[in-house]
């Protein structure tokens, strides 16, 4: 017999959630093991080791109240690094298939893809493939054609974590921030926590200065 994929979806949409739910569950090889509203509640399950069924792969949505769906992937990786995941979203910003891919998601599929992609999706990246969109994948590869170096280090942080950290550059205080982007002092405390989580370092002037080294900040 096959081994049972287990399934973690995160999405906040209630009505998406019972689709997939339906669809999964005609799956002789696929179990949706849990579903959660929130990143921030399904890494606090996974994080929970008394209770915690770790999944085999993770359905992530990027636009979640709370911690968003790009940010949460590094958490995912750390806490269950061996579970693989596929972003399921109606984003298809090419940022956000650059930034899911670099930042260890082994697939995007949009939400209007057919439910055979989906499942098929599941079966692909869990035989070592990737299973991305077909307009993601043309993108990706035009992409590389046009960058045939290294993005890595473009795409390490997200648009607004850079944001912040030319902030931090500029010797703004977090409240200062906060102001200037029109966010909460929380919120900017955790891109920062973020950000120093993406680039392995303990404080700002490390962070600063592995941008400057990296490229993601220019050197003049």
């Amino acid at each position: 017999m096959n081994k049972i994929i287990k399934i973690m979806l995160v999405e906040d949409n209630p009505e998406f959630r019972d689709v997939v739910a339906f669809t999964l569950s005609d799956e002789p090889d696929i179990e949706l093991q849990s579903q959660f509203g929130t990143a921030d509640f399904a890494l606090r399950s996974l994080q929970d080791r008394s209770t915690r069924n770790v999944p085999d792969l993770i359905l992530l949505d990027l636009n979640l109240p709370g911690t968003p769906g790009l940010e949460a992937i590094p958490w995912f990786r750390k806490t269950v690094p061996n579970a693989e995941i596929i972003i399921l979203t109606q984003s298809d910003r090419e940022e956000d298939v650059l930034t899911a891919i670099h930042s260890g998601a082994s697939g995007y599929l949009l939400k209007e893809s057919t439910l055979d992609q989906l499942t098929e999706g599941i079966r692909m990246v869990m035989n070592g493939g990737a299973s991305l969109d077909p307009a993601m994948a043309k993108f990706l590869i035009n992409h590389h054609k046009k960058n045939p170096g290294p993005i890595a280090n473009q795409e390490l942080l997200s648009p607004r974590q850079l944001e912040i950290l030319t902030c931090i550059a500029d010797g703004k205080m977090q409240k200062e921030i906060a102001d200037e982007l029109n966010i909460s002092t929380k919120t900017v405390e955790t891109h920062i926590r973020h950000i120093y989580e993406k680039l392995n370092v303990q404080n700002a002037p490390a962070a600063i200065s592995k941008a400057y080294k990296t490229g993601l900040f220019p050197k003049e």
